[in-house]
């Protein structure tokens, strides 16, 4: 337990000179072209077209910057893999995990985020039209990037650079098994199980609510952020899987499973990776049919259109009169006067 450990987890850095090394330039050549214009333009669109920003807006712009983030690492990982050396010293080394480490805990909070204020907007509307307030959108978000920073700080303890055969890497050692043990589950809980449970959580208590009250939702809002849940929950739990056999190998002192986490890694990394590019590509599917009529500005369309796309009646004049008086506080929150009497989207 006292001799230095090494396993190459947490982000891209890991797939050094490996056999997966082609596979992992061509998966990362496709995130960084497909991801970095895609986000730079969600990002222009929402601070620039965008007239009046909601809550899921907000989100998804610091989501877009998360991700720009993390493809702006890409380049020093795709020379990594075509030398099969890192090239780039050991500030560079952690500096770039860092980042990526800081994008992944950033994302699954955004995302928990947007999901917990459609959670409380469904089930608490008149709670939710009194906190939810730019300020206080504000101040979590910043919250979420200051906790993001912090959780983040392991990688840089770990990440070093490795003298692997003739060359040298970035790769992370760990001092000892525990460390080893420590790191895994603290970054798969808090990067992952935790935060996912709280979403999960939430569209359980959504989709009750919903049954109670019959609300009629426009489809293409739900889809948009139900798909960014999926992508980010295919793209990083085979990562944290892996993560949890490591710890399983370690703890059991299995060869076969610590071997078995060591190939599968630099592949399940790629992927995580790839994440940060997928958003763009959900949105425009989301908001296809908006191309034709907004051309450029089809992502505004897309982010004003959260604003009101919930519409919900119910048979009983009481729950009537209830569920008309929740649209107009919802309303209200989103400055929409017109929309008062109309339909308004608690999901939003």
């Amino acid at each position: 337990m006292s001799n230095a450990t090494s396993n190459a987890t947490a982000l891209p850095g890991a797939l050094g000179p490996l056999p997966g090394a082609k596979l992992g330039l061509a998966v990362l050549s496709l995130a960084f072209i497909l991801g970095f214009p895609g986000n730079v333009f969600v990002v222009w669109s929402a601070l620039w077209r965008v007239q009046k920003r909601t809550v899921t807006c907000l989100l998804i712009l610091h989501l877009a910057v998360a991700d720009c983030a993390v493809l702006l690492t890409a380049p020093f990982f795709l020379r990594l893999l075509s030398a099969g050396r890192w090239e780039f010293g050991p500030v560079v080394c952690q500096i770039c995990h860092y980042v990526c480490g800081v994008s992944m805990y950033a994302s699954i909070f955004l995302i928990t985020l947007m999901s917990l204020d459609r959670c409380l907007a469904v089930t608490k509307p008149f709670i939710s039209q009194k906190i939810r307030t730019a300020m206080v959108v504000r101040s979590l978000v910043l919250a979420i990037w200051v906790g993001s920073f912090f959780l983040a700080l392991p990688v840089i303890f770990y990440r070093k650079l490795v003298l692997r055969g003739r060359h040298l890497l970035c790769d992370l050692s760990h001092p000892t098994m525990g460390h080893l043990i420590f790191h895994n589950l603290f970054e798969t809980l808090t990067g992952f199980a935790i935060p996912f449970a709280a979403i999960i959580g939430s569209y359980c208590v959504i989709g009750r609510r919903l049954r109670e009250t019959r609300f009629r939702r426009k489809r293409r809002t739900n889809r948009l952020i139900v798909l960014i849940v999926v992508a980010f929950a295919v793209f990083w739990l085979p990562f944290h899987v892996v993560n949890l056999l490591d710890v399983t190998g370690a703890v059991s002192h299995s060869q076969g499973l610590t071997k078995a986490g060591k190939m599968a890694r630099p592949t399940l990394t790629a992927l995580a990776f790839f994440s940060s590019s997928v958003n763009p590509i959900l949105y425009a599917f989301t908001g296809g049919a908006l191309i034709k009529t907004a051309g450029i500005g089809f992502m505004a369309k897309l982010f004003e259109g959260t604003a009101s796309e919930m519409s919900s009646t119910r048979v009983g004049t009481g729950r009537t009169i209830q569920l008309r008086e929740e649209a107009k506080l919802e309303a209200m929150q989103d400055g929409n006067p017109d929309s008062m009497t109309l339909s308004t989207n608690p999901l939003e």
